[in-house]
C-alpha cells in the first residue's frame, strides 16, 4: 500500500465515479481501476459495491476514507509546516466564507496588518464548508448557519437581527413588522438551498406551515437587495445593511419580521486537529479580538459613492 493508492482512493471515493476521478487525477481510467483492485485485494475486502458502471462507496469503504482522509490530512500538513518554516513569511490563512462581501473588509484589514500573510478567500456553501476543513483545503469558515463536521471548534464573531427588504413603494412600504402568515403570498428573492438566507426563509415558513413563493434564486447574497429594490420581490437582508446606509444607493424599505430567533450568527469555525500556520493563528487573533461588527461598517468612501455590491 503506497500514498498514490490512497490518494487515487480518496478522489474515487469522494466522487463515487472512476470516470470524474481520472480527469481529476489526470491518469487512465483503466490505471486507476487497476489501483484500486489492488488496494482492495490487500484490505481483502471491496471498498466499493458496483453495479454496472456506476459505483457507491460500501460501510467498509467509508470506514477505511475516514483513517485515509486523517493521514493523508496529517502528510499534507507536514509538507506545509516545513515549507513555511522555510519561507520568510508568515504562511498561508485560507477562509472560506457563504458570501465573500462579508469578509471583505475584514480580510483587508487583516492584511493591512500583516502584509507578509498569504491570504485566500473562498466562497462556499455550509456542507462545502465541512468538507474543505475536513480535507484542509481552509483553516477557517465564516459562517452563517451550524457545521455538522467533527472535530470542530467554533467561536460566535456576531449576531444580528434580520429584517424584511421590500421594493419602494410596496405595500409593506411604512410598516414597522409584519408576520409570516401576512407575506405568504409574495414572492421572495433569495439564495439557492445551501446558503443561510434560504434556509431561514424556509425555517420561518415551515413553523407556520407554509411554504415560501420564490421568484428569484441565486449564488450571491449580495445582489438581493439590488433585485428587490428593481422590483423582483421581497426578501430576507441581515440589518447590518440598513446600518451601514446601503438604501441610499440601493433603495429598500425596511421591515421587523414578528417571529421568533429571525436572525443571523455568524461564527468562526476551524477543525481541532489541523495544523495552523503563523499567520492563521494571527488571523484567529485577529477576528476575535475585535468585535465583527466594527470590520464590516468600515466602507470605504468609495463604498459609501460607488456601485458595488452590498455587503450581505
Amino acid at each position: 500500500m503506497d500514498l498514490l493508492q490512497l490518494r487515487y482512493f480518496q478522489a474515487v471515493a469522494r466522487y463515487e465515479h472512476i470516470s470524474r476521478a481520472a480527469q481529476e487525477l489526470r491518469v487512465a481510467q483503466p490505471s486507476l481501476s487497476r489501483t484500486i483492485a489492488r488496494l482492495e485485494s490487500e484490505l481483502g475486502s471491496p471498498l466499493f459495491d458496483r453495479q454496472g458502471r456506476r459505483i457507491r462507496l460500501n460501510p467498509y469503504g467509508a470506514m477505511f476514507l475516514r483513517h485515509v482522509e486523517r493521514a493523508l490530512s496529517e502528510l499534507d500538513d507536514g509538507r506545509r509546516a516545513v515549507r513555511e518554516a522555510r519561507d520568510t513569511g508568515l504562511g498561508r490563512v485560507s477562509v472560506a466564507s457563504e458570501t465573500l462581501l462579508t469578509v471583505t473588509h475584514l480580510m483587508g484589514s487583516f492584511r493591512a496588518d500583516h502584509p507578509r500573510a498569504d491570504v485566500r478567500l473562498f466562497q462556499s456553501t455550509a456542507q462545502e464548508m465541512d468538507r474543505r476543513l475536513r480535507t484542509r483545503e481552509v483553516d477557517f469558515c465564516v459562517a452563517s448557519q451550524p457545521l455538522t463536521g467533527t472535530n470542530l471548534e467554533s467561536v460566535e464573531l456576531a449576531r444580528e437581527e434580520v429584517l424584511l427588504a421590500v421594493p419602494p413603494g410596496h405595500w409593506l412600504d411604512g410598516r414597522e413588522s409584519v408576520t409570516i402568515p401576512e407575506i405568504a403570498d409574495e414572492p421572495f428573492v433569495t439564495t439557492r438551498p445551501g446558503h443561510w438566507q434560504r434556509a431561514l426563509l424556509e425555517r420561518l415558513f415551515a413553523a407556520e406551515g407554509l411554504t415560501p413563493l420564490l421568484s428569484c434564486e441565486g449564488d450571491e447574497p449580495g445582489a438581493s437587495q439590488d433585485m428587490i429594490s428593481a422590483g423582483l420581490g421581497i426578501g430576507l437582508i441581515p440589518a447590518m445593511s440598513r446600518e451601514a446606509g446601503t438604501e441610499t444607493r440601493v433603495p429598500v424599505a425596511w421591515v421587523e419580521v414578528e417571529a421568533p430567533d429571525c436572525e443571523r450568527a455568524l461564527t468562526l469555525v476551524w477543525s481541532r486537529d489541523s495544523y495552523l500556520s503563523e499567520a492563521a493563528l494571527k488571523f484567529r487573533e485577529f477576528i476575535t479580538g475585535t468585535p465583527f461588527m466594527a470590520h464590516r461598517l468600515r466602507l470605504p468612501d468609495a463604498r459609501r459613492e460607488g456601485d458595488e455590491a452590498v455587503a450581505t
